[in-house]
């Protein structure tokens, strides 16, 4: 029998695992029309061997080119005749397939979803043409030099590690992929320990476990792959000329905490302080006091067990040095003095703004419920999540900082067309 528990009761959020271990949550949201469901199997990119580089997001373009019981245009002109979508995406250590319906359409919305992810096909003949497909993808992503240089320092940062190379794979190993090899992937992953249903809207609990029980009941579970290898940072200078870019992109970063880490809201509002925002020092000080950038900004990359809060500034050559300068200077600001109260107080405020407006659709919320039960095993109420943020105090604050700008530990990617740019390590002290 399944069982069911209220995990988030302040938030209406029920939780039911099936017989055979897959783990159905909802959150109810009486006051919209629509209903968002996502199927999300825990294993990205990063539990990919060098030689399957791009399987992971492979399988994702795969599973919407036909079932066993739609063609690839059944499957569209199904969501079309809905008014709804129906989406994917593929992480470092997740894949999503979601949809998103008016209420009264969620039985077909949600038989379309579940025959996308437990009926594929994977014809040779499918594969072969995907592949092309999947290598325009590649080739376009190579056109923008901002997203160009994140890989480049993602290469370098995690080097030699699962973390470090592209979700979408390299032309080698995509030209690599066979039927027979991508089904035998797709086997050993979407098992039901590794497979979990989340849904928001206007929706009943005991409907949706029905539906879910309906289809996905019958799905063996399998052993999982061996855990992913532990990932180590490594700071490293990678320097890469493309005489034709106009300009210079810059990725500069430093190790940070896991997603789940005790210091994590701290995290935020130092990141949030730093260049998460308008009012951030690095788009204040290097954007609209100097001129020196029209991109600029810093974010934070978590995983279960590592994490990276990076700085991206796109600018000219002749400016570069007195951007990475500038960088630094911020760096060692947050070091050497706490953050005021008023900026303190500015930067809380954004990010529980961010949160609250960020939970207010269906698909949003949904999205919330898997990642909560993925990393934390838990559902965080609203007044939590803000009394976390509360709690961040400047001396924290400044606490991490030390910790994270070390010298030591920056690393740096710099794409454009660098002529006999250098730099070295010396020029990276904070």
């Amino acid at each position: 029998m399944p069982t069911t528990s209220t995990l988030g009761a302040e938030r209406d959020i029920l939780t039911t695992t099936l017989p055979n271990g897959i783990k159905v949550i909802t959150e109810a949201m009486p006051h919209v029309r629509s209903v968002s469901v996502g199927v999300w199997v825990g294993t990205g990119s990063r539990r990919e061997a060098p030689e399957q580089g791009g399987i992971s997001h492979f399988i994702e373009h795969m599973l919407f080119k036909g079932t066993a019981n739609r063609s690839a245009e059944d499957i569209a002109r199904s969501v079309d005749s809905l008014g709804g979508n129906l989406d994917a995406f593929t992480g470092k250590e997740m894949v999503c397939f979601n949809t998103k319906a008016l209420d009264e359409h969620v039985p077909v919305a949600m038989d379309i979803l579940s025959d996308l992810v437990l009926n594929p096909l994977f014809r040779p003949e499918d594969v072969e043409k995907e592949k092309g497909v999947v290598l325009e993808e590649i080739k376009m992503d190579a056109d923008s030099p901002d997203y160009l240089v994140h890989e480049m320092f993602s290469a370098n940062f995690w080097k030699e590690h699962a973390l470090g190379r592209p979700i979408l794979g390299i032309p080698a190993t995509v030209k690599g992929l066979s039927s027979d090899g991508i089904r035998e992937y797709y086997e050993g992953v979407y098992t039901p320990d590794n497979l979990l249903i989340t849904a928001a809207g206007n929706l009943q609990h005991e409907k949706m476990v029905e539906l879910a029980s309906e289809r996905f009941r019958d799905l063996r579970t399998r052993p999982l792959p061996a855990p992913a290898e532990l990932p180590k940072t490594q700071a490293r200078i990678s320097l890469k000329s493309k005489k034709e870019l106009e300009q210079v992109h810059m990725c500069l970063g430093v190790p940070c905490y896991p997603i789940a880490h005790e210091d994590r809201f701290n995290c935020y509002v130092l990141n949030t302080v730093l260049g998460g925002g308008m009012s951030s020092r690095l788009f204040q000080n290097i954007r609209e006091k100097q001129g020196l950038a029209y991109s600029v900004f810093s974010e934070l990359n978590p995983y279960t067990d590592t994490g990276c809060l990076a700085v991206y500034a796109g600018t000219s050559l002749e400016t570069l040095r007195q951007v990475v300068d500038s960088v630094l200077r911020e760096f060692t600001q947050l070091k050497d003095e706490t953050v005021p109260a008023e900026e303190l107080r500015r930067a809380k405020d954004h990010l529980k703004g961010s949160l609250m407006l960020g939970l207010e659709s269906t698909s949003s919320r949904m999205s919330n419920l898997a990642r909560q039960q993925m990393h934390f095993g838990r559902f965080f109420s609203l007044d939590e999540l803000v009394e976390s943020i509360e709690k961040v105090n400047a001396v924290d604050v400044q606490r991490i900082a030390r910790e994270f700008f070390d010298a030591k530990l920056v690393a740096i990617s710099v794409l454009g067309n660098l002529g006999d740019w250098k730099i070295t390590r010396d020029d990276l002290v904070c």
